[in-house]
């Protein structure tokens, strides 16, 4: 049920301002949670896609996760911008009715429930599909949809740890190392978004919707596609890591580290030049990637005491656009960030009950569809009786 007293006059729903997007005039569903199932909603949103987040009473798990801010979850807020908030009670017969109405008109649904969820709540795709056949169905699931683990529930990390991440994630002979940031569920994001757009044009010449599945585990190995090739008669251990090695990586210098890349002959001479080591390019006990890496003791010893000469900041002004590389910042510093800014990426966002706050937007660039302007991710449902009574639910003058 809408946490909003009855009779109470619906809000209004938030105006896009702004020009269309490639899939503006679509309506989504989204019936996930946490980060992979709804910020693939958002990359949807931000092409212009109407989006409708539907929680239980007792919300999305990630609005309760930690944060300084005291009025909102700051992941919440992060992951479902431009959406409009409903809540449903979908073990309740007339909250699922509701649904199924929403159903009938929308052009994709998508949730992260485990396999056997669905069908027990009236929602499995077959069942939706004979309310509305042009409907693109998308589950996100940590396993995906056969197997012994189809049932289990996953998680980013957990699956980050299943698949040799962490592993090499660690040094060599550590202990593995868990990549913060929800990597895997935000790639699994960029795969709900393309899944749907393609599952969409398909629908364009076939008249039909259809299934669509993402998986934390398809997300996870997908991510490491160059390390998984496997050579006949190659033994088990042959060393997957991608990393170059010695060069390309983190240094510390007079002041913050720089990560620097010098992969190529003439970035590698490039390098040499900018820190006065040329007779390092001009030796060719280091004219490739693989020498360099074999010989990282001795060339790494000498570079990085050229580096201490300079602050990190003053190395990335000298090397410019010879040398690839970046000063270490905190994140803070991306908001401001003149790259940032011009392109446009940091959103002015009203919330009701945050007030004003900055956010990520627009991370795809269309050139004759740009898309409107974002909005703010909504409160637990904020708009429950508006978009109930803009669809002709059934019981929205109730809600």
């Amino acid at each position: 049920m809408a946490p909003d007293a009855p009779h109470e006059s619906a809000p209004p729903l938030p105006a896009r301002g702004g020009p269309a997007g490639p899939l503006s005039g679509l309506r989504v569903l989204d019936l996930s949670a946490y980060i992979a199932g709804p910020y693939g909603c958002s990359l949807l949103a931000d092409q212009g896609a109407e989006v409708v987040k539907i929680e239980p009473p007792a919300g999305d798990n990630l609005r309760k996760y930690p944060s300084s801010l005291e009025a909102e979850s700051r992941a919440f807020l992060g992951v479902n911008r431009s959406k409009l908030g409903v809540v449903l009670d979908l073990k309740r017969p007339e909250d699922l009715a509701a649904l199924r109405d929403l159903v009938r008109t929308a052009d994709v649904l998508v949730h992260n429930f485990r396999p056997d969820v669905p069908p027990r709540l009236g929602i499995a795709y077959e069942q939706l599909r004979a309310l509305n056949p042009r409907l693109v169905y998308c589950a996100v699931t940590g396993y995906g949809e056969t197997g012994p683990l189809r049932q289990k529930a996953g998680y980013d990390q957990v699956l980050q740890t299943m698949t040799g991440m962490c592993a090499l994630q660690g040094k060599p002979d550590g202990p593995p190392e868990i990549l913060y940031g929800s990597v895997v569920d935000y790639y699994a994001a960029a795969l709900v978004a393309a899944g749907v757009a393609s599952a969409l044009y398909e629908r364009e010449k076939s008249g039909q919707g259809q299934y669509v599945g993402v998986s934390l585990l398809r997300s996870a190995l997908a991510m490491q596609s160059a390390r998984l090739v496997w050579a006949e008669g190659e033994p088990r251990d042959v060393g997957r890591d991608m990393r170059s090695g010695g060069i390309t990586g983190l240094h510390p210098t007079g002041d913050g580290h720089l990560y620097l890349s010098a992969n190529t002959p003439h970035f590698w001479r490039a390098l040499c030049e900018k820190v006065g080591l040329p007779e390092l390019a001009a030796d060719e006990r280091y004219d490739s990637v693989r020498k360099r890496a074999r010989h990282a003791d001795e060339i790494v010893p000498r570079l990085r005491a050229a580096l201490a000469a300079r602050s990190a900041l003053d190395w990335e002004a000298w090397f410019g656009e010879e040398v690839p590389c970046a000063a270490a910042r905190a994140v803070e510093d991306m908001f401001d960030h003149p790259q940032v800014r011009a392109e446009g990426l940091v959103a002015d966002f009203d919330h009701p009950t945050l007030g004003s706050y900055r956010g990520f937007t627009r991370p795809v660039a269309f050139g004759r569809t740009p898309g409107p302007a974002p909005f703010a991710a909504p409160t637990l449902g904020q708009h429950t009786r508006a978009v109930l009574a803009a669809r002709g639910a059934p019981g929205a003058a109730d809600r």
